[in-house]
């Protein structure tokens, strides 16, 4: 079974899994299964009202977006940023090793709650990586989580709020969000 196997299968299965993502290692799980979105809360120690990003491993099949955020989406993703879209967080980041995953998972990092980001799988604490129900090592990550860009006004002002700095550049993130 190669790894984007294993991967559908731990989620489909209400597991959590430890996955590299672009920026930092991550936890995910069903966005659907409650069971599994309470246990990756539980192992990071996360307050419940913060919320985690949806993620997908391919631009088409994000949901469906309003014209002009859709061409915001394509110009960023692949890559670094999550999108927020009214409640929504979006992110597709550049995994060539879960490339074709079909999944839509609920994904936030795989740290203890205000701890480090991990960029090695030996960084992720123990008790969350012993409890996963899969770990897959994607090597060393560059260790900056994602860019996080509020595009709720977007579609109608063309204006756009940083909500945390990251691995996208603003000057990248501005160049892209000008000319979609």
């Amino acid at each position: 079974m190669g790894v984007v196997e294993e991967f559908e299968r731990a989620i489909g299965e209400g597991g959590v899994v430890v996955f590299p993502s672009d920026t930092v290692y991550g936890l995910a799980c069903d966005p659907e299964n409650a069971a599994a979105v309470e246990r990756m809360y539980e192992l990071k120690g996360r307050d419940r009202s913060k919320p985690a990003a949806r993620m997908w491993f391919s631009v088409g099949a994000m949901p469906p977006l309003t014209p002009r955020v859709e061409a915001a989406a394509r110009a960023l993703l692949p890559g670094p940023v999550t999108l927020v879209v009214g409640e929504l967080g979006i992110r597709v980041p550049d995994v060539p090793l879960l490339r074709g995953a079909s999944v839509c998972v609920l994904q936030t990092s795989a740290n203890l709650a205000g701890r480090p980001d991990p960029r090695t799988p030996a960084d992720v604490p123990p008790e969350i990586r012993d409890a996963a129900d899969l770990v897959i090592d994607g090597g060393e990550l560059p260790g900056v989580p994602s860019t996080v860009v509020d595009l709720g006004v977007y579609e109608e002002t063309g204006e756009w709020t940083v909500l945390r700095e990251g691995a996208l550049p603003r000057d990248r993130l501005a160049l892209c969000l000008r000319h979609s």
